[in-house]
């Protein structure tokens, strides 16, 4: 009887023909699914009571190395302790380490092998069969950074738990790197906020972690910080020395950035800048690649760094022949960039190996299409800074550009998948901007990428925390990190989104205290507190100033002083009656941890960071997210004055100044929350000041500016006349509709205002539109451009 009809007739006689139906469906359902579950099940390897084999054909020093990163990373997860055989005994199973170009190992055939990749650098295949009948699990690269990477990969997809090693027959592979560059710049440097702190083995450890993800180029910064920090271990001779050795055992390309401050029109410092650079070179085991930024840092004309980087190309192929110079055009303008490209048209030198482009730099498409075949391309992403930088964070709340700052702990998985999708087809690959470890998600996305772009970002994030965590996609880690990234999305006050993720890093830790000193679960727990106690803070914080706000609108009856007196007693309920004290000690105790662990400065003081800018999330934790600072030095000025009369003139600016009233309009230009008729694009160009190292007393709307912004105004009253008035700095050059409008006022000092009137024509159709023109400063470094900060639509 046929399966069906047989579980049709077992089902009993009282049963309705639908209802058995439904049954048997359920029935089929079950079944299909327990073999499902079994068929995985049994696709599953035990290989906790395996040895291993290695290729005796692999060379030292990688071979050692490779040995060594097999046996330590399982120890770590597992306690288990690999035994490597010459010869396989046949008695358990065997993880096999060959290259592809092996028959044959330890009297085994090799398994055929996917032919599309077979021969291409650096890639690997991982396969599991049978043989002897026991099984083996063979890792096979087409080079010797082929079984480096495949060995990576294996860590990173097998199972481990104490005592156990498990893999699944559906993580087989065979695949190579889309990109032949793939690296990140470690600069062991004062301004680095955690790697100048480390020992030689914690660079190493870093640099093998990146490397078993896909990494090969690791960039140096070798001539900086000759007095090094307070927290520096080992002097920077030593470890620029030390680097290069890793680099060479784990046979990856060693990089370095060397820019040319000095003045090479002069013949004197020419020479001693070469001769710099070839004793470096003399006594560096490895380079590979010297990176020349042309203008940033540096202000020579192309006219000198051409003829420096051919000096010291000469140099350089006399003690590393295969080594290559590369020269970046940042800071370049059009004609230092067209000089560059006329020259390689004239002379097309061979001592150039390729053009990087970074911040600052000419359109990568266009550096691509003008740069001649035969130079390669490399990209120089900026994946570790979020403001006053080349990729800075589109939508990001003004609270957390004062408090989180340039360098916080900054995963963004899917902004930087966007951008590297937008940026790489015009590369051979990247090696990233980075100055800490507060990016190290995004250095392991971006590796990952630029092995294959076509990756998904959380499936990336499940590797990342299987790795690094010892947890499965099911402990929702993956989702948990993509959550701190949608903390930054939007007006924060209206991100509900930000307390579920701070509940959720809660639960996470609670689950998990064995993770309590693994330094990247205590960077992630740290962020999600920090947004948290941002969040509540700023939403306490602007209700005190609006408190502030309805005292100041009783000046007139209860007094100016007094009125002065009351508001910032309220603003400063901030700091005497201050919020979520606990969170707060929570987010110092995981800074603690966090120097104790990698020695990451979070603080100037506190850690002896470089700089304010550097990661100092520990200083800004507390940073006034109203503006009771500004308010008490605008009020100190307001008690000077000798009659009530001006007192309270100036009082009604402040009380006004962002609910100008009925029928009038108020942009906080670049404050997400405060800015609703600035359009989308442009917030894209959104800069956020640094004066005081971080700590202006400034209006906090003044210290979050735009070059040229575009705001649309609707439903305007077509009978009313308007003036557009505007606070920042410099000038303001605006159009209205497309029309340039002139000032009737035009001061050109921070918080003055500059007034244009509009006349009943612009708004007669209830709309209008302000743009601005770029003015022509050119001449000026880009923090002292001009700045719009507050723009008002005031009916009159």
């Amino acid at each position: 009887m046929h399966y069906s009809a047989a579980c049709f007739c077992f089902l009993p006689m009282q049963f309705p023909l639908k209802m058995k139906k439904i049954l048997l469906c359920l029935i089929f359902c079950f079944a299909f699914s327990f073999c499902a579950i079994w068929s995985v099940r049994s696709q599953t390897v035990d290989f906790s009571e395996t040895s291993f084999v290695m290729d005796s054909d692999v060379p030292s020093p990688v071979r050692e190395t490779i040995v060594k990163m097999l046996r330590e990373e399982v120890q770590q997860r597992t306690g288990i302790l690999l035994t490597e055989m010459q010869r396989w005994d046949r008695k358990a199973p065997v993880i096999l380490l060959t290259l592809s170009s092996q028959s044959e190992l330890s009297g085994i055939e090799m398994p055929a092998l996917t032919s599309c990749i077979e021969n291409k650098a650096e890639g690997f295949h991982i396969l599991l069969n049978q043989a002897e009948g026991k099984d083996a699990l063979w890792l096979i690269g087409n080079d010797t950074r082929g079984l480096l990477y495949a060995v990576g990969r294996f860590l990173r997809t097998a199972h481990f738990a104490s005592k156990k090693i498990f893999f699944d027959k559906k993580n087989e592979i065979s695949t190579s790197p889309t990109y032949s560059i793939r690296g990140h710049q470690l600069g062991f440097r004062n301004t680095n906020n955690t790697c100048d702190s480390w020992t030689v083995s914690q660079f190493e450890k870093y640099i093998r972690e990146l490397v078993i993800f896909g990494c090969n180029s690791i960039e140096n910064i070798p001539f900086e910080d000759k007095v090094p920090g307070s927290n520096v271990k080992i002097s920077w001779e030593e470890m620029n020395v030390e680097m290069s050795t890793i680099c060479e055992n784990y046979n990856i390309d060693y990089w370095v950035w060397t820019p040319a401050t000095v003045d090479l029109s002069d013949p004197e410092q020419f020479e001693n800048e070469v001769k710099k650079h070839a004793a470096y070179y003399k006594k560096t085991s490895r380079i590979n690649g010297v990176f020349v930024p042309g203008g940033d840092p540096g202000h020579n004309h192309p006219k000198y760094v051409i003829p420096f980087l051919k000096a010291i190309a000469s140099e350089l192929v006399k003690y590393h022949p295969e080594a290559g110079v590369w020269v970046s055009l940042q800071g370049f303008n059009s004609e230092k960039t067209d000089y560059f490209f006329h020259y390689l048209e004239a002379y097309s030198p061979d001592w150039l190996a390729g053009v990087v482009s970074g911040p600052g730099s000419p359109d990568m498409a266009t550096t691509r299409f003008r740069l001649d075949k035969k130079y390669r391309h490399r990209h120089y992403p900026d994946i570790t800074h979020t403001v006053r930088c080349q990729y800075p964070v589109a939508q990001w709340d003004q609270a957390f550009a004062l408090t989180l700052g340039r360098e916080p702990c900054n995963p963004q998985p899917c902004f930087y998948s966007s951008v590297h999708k937008s940026t790489e087809p015009y590369t051979n690959g990247s090696v990233t901007y980075s100055d800490g470890v507060h990016d190290d998600v995004n250095k392991v996305l971006w590796t990952c990428l630029d092995w294959n772009s076509e990756l998904d970002a959380r499936q990336i994030l499940e590797d990342y925390s299987r790795f690094f965590f010892g947890l499965e996609p099911r402990e929702n880690v993956a989702d948990a990190i993509l959550a701190l990234e949608n903390n930054w999305n939007g007006p924060l006050e209206q991100n509900g989104a930000v307390e579920a993720t701070f509940h959720l890093w809660q639960t996470l830790e609670e689950q998990h205290p064995e993770l309590k000193n693994n330094w990247r679960w205590v960077q992630l727990v740290m962020r999600a507190h920090y947004d948290a106690y941002t969040r509540h803070r700023k939403i306490y914080e602007k209700g005190l100033e609006d408190e502030a706000t309805k005292i100041l609108l009783a000046a007139e009856e209860i007094g100016a002083d007094n009125a002065m007196k009351k508001a910032q007693e309220e603003v400063y309920k901030a700091e005497t009656e201050p919020v979520n004290q606990h969170v707060k000690v929570k987010i110092e105790e995981y800074c603690e941890q966090l120097y104790q662990l990698i020695g990451m400065q979070t603080s100037v003081e506190k850690y002896h960071g470089s700089g304010s800018e550097r990661g100092c999330v520990l200083d800004f934790v507390d940073f006034p997210l109203n503006n009771r600072w500004w308010l008490e030095d605008e009020f100190t000025k307001i008690k000077q004055m000798k009659t009530e009369e001006e007192k309270l003139a100036r009082l009604k600016i402040i009380r006004t100044w962002g609910n100008p009233g009925h029928g009038s309009f108020y942009d906080n230009i670049s404050d997400i929350s405060q800015s609703p008729r600035v359009q989308l694009q442009y917030r894209k160009s959104n800069s956020y000041a640094w004066w005081d190292q971080g700590v202006s007393r400034k209006r906090l709307s003044t210290q979050v500016y735009q070059n040229f912004p575009k705001l649309i105004y609707e439903g305007l009253d077509p009978k009313a006349t308007y003036t557009v008035r505007i606070a920042g700095e410099g000038d303001a050059l605006l159009r209205v509709d497309g029309e340039r409008i002139a000032p009737g006022a035009y001061p050109k000092e921070m918080e003055t205002f500059k007034e244009f009137h509009l006349s009943n024509k612009y708004v007669s159709d209830g709309r209008i539109v302000i743009t601005f023109d770029e003015p022509e400063e050119a001449h000026l470094n880009w923090r002292y451009h001009s700045k719009i900060c507050d723009v008002w639509l005031l009916k009159n």
